[in-house]
């Protein structure tokens, strides 16, 4: 049976810059770290999206960790059965082994390059990788000044909001995990957390994922509210009680501020809740935080919310206009590397690769058996 793929974003364009979550690729149970180098055009996400496939038609689920710069590419497959990750090590993701020889290996695909060949264009590689830094730097500093708007719209909504009711609904749900933790042993450790995109400010726009990750969850409440509503500290504290009572959970953060949470889901009780659009139908239940504005209140903001709010997209818009430069500068880029690029030694190098991530993973699924067996 073939597998399933989970789309997700480990690192996206924010108002702080480009933000990293590559170290919650796969944490738990990790048995091997591929860290692939080497520069543009040279086959990294290639390389990982063959491994993928493969290695989904042998029946493993894997996790496409889909590059925020340029979302049809990857940065990283996880593949959770087997324990095995492979992660893009290159700027701006700057994965390095912590266990060289060990846990991890790097992987050059920078050797299969004509090094003197690529000398005689080195002024434009130069040129070229110079521009894309400096369009990154220009959207992130769009995505900078649009956050100062969201923060003078989060103001306004606070405000207006009776948290005290927000915090009774937070109760509720806290009751939904203690009465669907059935493990007494769920008690006996702090859970884990693991934190991802779900969604990503893009070439192409925004990009949302969250239907990919939440395609298996039985119960996803939605949770209805503009920005200052309490969205994000509601999930914040229905994570933080889960983690207490042993279980694992994982954090899908949004894009504009990388600290907030977009989603939460607890894969063992078939549990998520999300602010995703993508739910406002198809949900358990939908939680409306509206109810609880001051609906007087709020109308005498109603122009200044308008107002700040359509500055706000445009700046985002810009921000996203500039990564799509930075995109396009990069394809550029690629033109003085694939010409270069020995692609028949690559193939070789990928047969060899998916060989032993084949025997890893049958060495994995072998000692869960004989462990579940015992």
């Amino acid at each position: 049976m073939r597998g399933s793929i989970k789309k997700v974003f480990p690192g996206g364009n924010t108002s702080e810059g480009f933000f990293s979550y590559y170290r919650y690729l796969l944490e738990k149970g990790t048995k091997r770290v591929f860290v692939i180098k080497g520069g543009p055009g040279v086959g990294k996400s290639t390389l990982m999206k063959k491994i993928g496939q493969k290695m989904l038609e042998f029946g493993y689920n894997v996790e496409f960790h889909h590059c925020s710069s340029d979302n049809n590419s990857l940065d990283g497959i996880a593949i959770l059965e087997a324990g095995i990750v492979m992660v893009d090590g290159t700027a701006p993701h700057i994965v390095d082994p912590k266990y060289p020889g060990g846990l991890d290996e790097i992987i050059n695909m920078g050797e299969f390059w004509d090094v003197d060949a690529m000398q005689t264009n080195m002024d434009r590689i130069i040129a070229s990788t110079n521009e894309v830094s400096r369009l990154f730097a220009r959207a992130y500093r769009f995505l900078g000044s649009s956050k100062a708007l969201a923060d003078n719209i989060i103001a306004m909504y606070q405000q207006c909001m009776n948290f005290a009711a927000v915090n009774k609904v937070t109760g509720i749900l806290d009751k939904v995990l203690l009465d669907n933790t059935y493990l007494p042993e769920a008690y006996d450790s702090l859970g884990n957390e693991r934190h991802l995109f779900s969604c990503a400010y893009t070439p192409e726009g925004f990009v949302d994922f969250t239907d990919s990750i939440l395609n298996d969850i039985r119960r996803v409440y939605y949770i209805k509210g503009p920005m200052g509503t309490g969205k994000s500290t509601l999930m914040k504290k229905i994570a933080a009680s889960a983690v207490e009572k042993g279980l694992d959970v994982e954090i899908y953060h949004t894009p504009l501020v990388p600290q907030k949470m977009g989603s939460v889901v607890i894969k063992s009780l078939g549990f998520a809740i999300t602010s995703s659009d993508k739910f406002q139908e198809k949900n358990y239940e939908t939680i409306n935080l509206n109810q609880y504005l001051d609906k007087g209140m709020i109308a005498g903001y109603e122009r200044e919310i308008q107002s700040d709010t359509r500055l706000m997209e445009e700046l985002i818009s810009k921000g996203i206009a500039n990564i799509r430069k930075a995109k396009d500068e990069h394809d550029s880029l690629e033109q003085y590397y694939v010409p270069h690029m020995n692609f028949a030694a690559a193939e070789e190098k990928y047969e060899e690769i998916l060989s032993r991530i084949l025997g890893i993973a049958e060495s994995s699924v072998t000692a869960a058996s004989a462990r579940i067996y015992n």
